[in-house]
């Protein structure tokens, strides 16, 4: 059991790394694919060479990026087979036909086309390369599109029903899994926060050319792009963000209460703006939530379900199985210790649908798929036998989510200051504080977002699907040496990796720094 658990807790550990590494290449390969059309377009339109050697310049970084996102994706997909075949077996054809479809459609055609946006320039006319630019970013956008779909359905399994006679989960609607309200909400949330990384980035880097008092007709240029990509984004990221609160309210109300390190609600439920957790509260004792909190009055409330009065659950009322209806009354929902039986349940029905399966005794194989539908919602509940244990890392939940708002707060507010400086008053800019906050801000950025991606994920767990399957359930059965090892060594690759790109990219932007070409 010892072996087991270290197995899962580092295949858990390597899987994160991987995906945190590769997090840190696919939004800026959203946010510059969009810029570098824009520019493109510019060019066309104008005429003007120095429009296409900016374009070629924000391309090139744009190159080196994408190139590092695509080697740890690969990876990525690969941990599903090696780590995790409990998982990629029972989701059956559900996870994997949208990730197919990116390889086969979306992936062909990133990579069909920015092999024309390099090397095309002086072998296709203006209109097919500004074309396949386009295109390139098309394919980036459906890319994610796909693997938001596969990620999506983890945090709210729809358009499937479970097979007993495979032992595995089937599609029956293959648009429900494409268009659930998780999966919309974080294709469009995820696309927006990537043009803000996007346009961050670029203004950033600008403000180093600023700061060097180099190219800085190429940086205002790129700053007026950057900064309508950015505030358009940032602005559609609350958005979309606000929608993202209402579903996660809905079908993840476990992660809303570890967001809030609420285990006590109530109507009109205060938000916390600021505050620190007590280490020493755990679900059912009686110790205070907070050491210290600034709160927001109705805030939760307000964020959860657009009403200030309604009611907004925590940990121990979920547990307990209260709430309240839309008339302020208590009402009982299924509590965690119920939903652990009927798992229970449903995992013996299971036993007994397999035995008589081998038998040949089909009135007993109806009888059993009938009680494993019956509680098949609670499955996952199953594997457990203390409440407690279906509770997620209430610290790590709580302050990454802090972390994400609070940054990107800062960042709308950086964003709407640097469109009224380029715009207005474009003598701003070379304001030395004012380039060195815009070189800072592209680290803040990426914090802000890897902090999303952290509550996204740590916040639903013990989770790998929802409700249906924990991650101790999906492991695969490997030597626990072999996982430590592989992440060790991954993690040693993906830091050269990441050494290796930010030191081309700033070879080459220090090349273009002391370069006496006009742009």
């Amino acid at each position: 059991m010892d072996d087991l658990m270290t197995v899962v807790d580092w295949s858990r550990w390597q899987f994160a790394l991987t995906a945190m590494y590769h997090w840190l290449f696919v939004p800026l390969t959203i946010g510059l694919s969009l810029i570098v059309g824009i520019m493109e377009s510019i060019y066309v339109k104008t005429g003007h060479e120095r429009w296409k050697r900016i374009t070629k310049f924000w391309m090139t970084l744009f190159g080196i990026n994408f190139a590092c996102g695509v080697a740890t994706g690969i990876i990525l997909e690969f941990e599903f087979g090696t780590n995790w075949s409990n998982y990629s077996w029972f989701v059956g054809d559900i996870f994997g036909a949208p990730l197919a479809i990116e390889g086969l459609f979306a992936f062909f055609l990133e990579s069909t086309f920015v092999a024309v946006m390099f090397f095309g320039w002086n072998k296709v006319g203006k209109g097919f390369h500004l074309t396949a630019t386009w295109l390139t970013a098309f394919g980036v956008c459906l890319s994610a599109l796909w693997i938001l779909v596969a990620n999506s359905w983890m945090q709210y399994p729809a358009g499937m029903e479970f097979d007993p006679a495979q032992m595995r989960n089937v599609m029956d609607s293959f648009w429900d899994v494409v268009f659930s309200p998780v999966a919309v909400n974080k294709f469009f949330h995820t696309v927006f926060s990537g043009w803000v990384l996007g346009g961050v980035f670029v203004i950033g880097v600008s403000c180093w050319f600023m700061w060097r008092k180099r190219h800085v007709a190429m940086a205002v240029s790129s700053i007026k792009v950057a900064v309508w990509v950015g505030v358009v984004g940032i602005l559609l990221t609350i958005w979309t963000g606000d929608g993202s609160a209402v579903v996660v309210a809905r079908v993840q109300p476990m992660k809303l209460a570890a967001m809030e390190g609420l285990y006590h609600g109530s109507k009109g439920q205060s938000l916390v703006g600021f505050g620190v957790l007590n280490p020493l509260k755990e679900p059912g004792n009686d110790e205070p939530e907070m050491l210290f909190s600034v709160d927001i009055p109705k805030g939760l409330s307000i964020l959860a379900n657009h009403d200030p009065e309604s009611f907004v659950a925590g940990i121990d009322d979920l547990i307990a199985g209260v709430s309240i209806d839309a008339n302020g009354d208590t009402i009982n929902t299924v509590s965690y210790a119920e939903r652990i039986a009927r798992g229970k349940a449903s995992h013996e029905a299971l036993r007994r649908f397999d035995e008589a399966m081998a038998q040949g005794d089909t009135a007993a194989m109806d009888a059993a798929r009938a009680d494993i539908k019956k509680d098949f919602p609670y499955f996952g509940y199953g594997y457990y036998d203390d409440p407690k244990d279906l509770v997620p890392p209430v610290g790590v939940t709580f302050y990454f989510f802090r972390v994400m708002v609070i940054l990107g707060g800062f960042l709308f507010v950086w964003l709407v200051g640097m469109w009224f400086a380029a715009y207005r008053k474009p003598t701003a800019l070379e304001n030395k504080w004012i380039c060195w906050l815009g070189i800072l801000s592209i680290a803040l950025v990426w914090i802000c977002s890897e902090a999303g991606w952290i509550v996204a994920e740590v916040g639903r767990q013990p989770w790998v699907i929802q409700d249906l399957m924990p991650t101790r359930a999906a492991i695969s059965e490997v030597q626990s040496g072999s996982v430590i090892a592989t992440f060790w060594m991954f993690a040693a690759v993906f830091t050269a990796m990441l050494i290796a790109e930010a030191s081309i990219m700033l070879r080459y932007i220090g090349k273009v720094t002391k370069s006496n070409d006009e742009f």
